[in-house]
């Protein structure tokens, strides 16, 4: 995968690429949605991937505050971490990365990322870009440019793990390689990038001097 190339770092979107939120945030902007007269299933596709103040900014609804609207969902989603869980094969492939080779880059806020995390047991890393770190969201490269400084990398020289089109196009404008992850993906995304269903099927190899490279696990190559 990626012809043997080695990365400085691994960057990992959170929802929907380590751990599966999708019914947890689709309950609360489901409620959210029908409060406001929006078509539901019209809608819940548009909110993934973004920060919930640009979710609400983009609808331009009549007196909605969005920094308030954003507030109160961003409590109901970290009261409901019902059915959050890794993506398989997510725990163990992040615990075997060297501790300031990953981080995680997320549009929901810190407090909500931490919850997640927790519910769906996966480890913590010591990066994390959440949606205080930034004044753009995805699609913008910010949240990525930033992770990649704070791990004392070029983002140019590190593998972004998306699976929403904004993410995917973030890591794309901050110059990254992207790897998509289709776990949650109820319908195929046309994508010329690579893609993997999960975790189960690869492994890290980490050099000498500390630089990843993604392969297969030889049962699936074989396979």
């Amino acid at each position: 995968m990626f012809s043997g190339r080695k990365f400085a770092a691994f960057l990992f979107d959170m929802d929907g690429t380590v751990l599966n939120s999708t019914a947890a945030a689709e309950r609360v902007w489901s409620d959210w949605a029908r409060r406001h007269g929006l078509d539901v299933a019209t809608f819940l596709p548009t909110m993934h991937g973004r920060r919930a103040i640009e979710t609400v900014s983009r609808l331009a609804l009549p007196g909605v505050d969005p920094q308030r609207e954003a507030e109160e969902i961003t409590q109901a989603e970290i009261a409901d971490v019902d059915g959050i869980e890794a993506i398989a094969g997510a725990a163990a492939f992040l615990a075997s990365l060297p501790s300031r080779r990953w981080a995680i880059v997320t549009s929901s806020p810190r407090e909500l990322a931490l919850r997640r995390i927790e519910a769906a047991g996966l480890p913590l890393p010591e990066t994390i870009i959440t949606a205080e770190d930034v004044l753009h969201g995805k699609p913008a490269p910010d949240c990525f440019l930033l992770a990649a400084q704070r791990l004392g990398a070029d983002a140019g020289d590190c593998l972004v793990f998306e699976d929403a089109v904004p993410g995917i196009q973030a890591g794309e404008a901050a110059g990254a390689e992207v790897l998509v992850i289709t776990a949650t993906h109820q319908h195929r995304m046309e994508t010329p990038l690579a893609t993997i269903s999960n975790y189960s099927d690869v492994r890290v190899v980490t050099d000498a001097n500390g630089r990843l490279a993604l392969e297969m696990r030889q049962s699936a190559a074989a396979s």
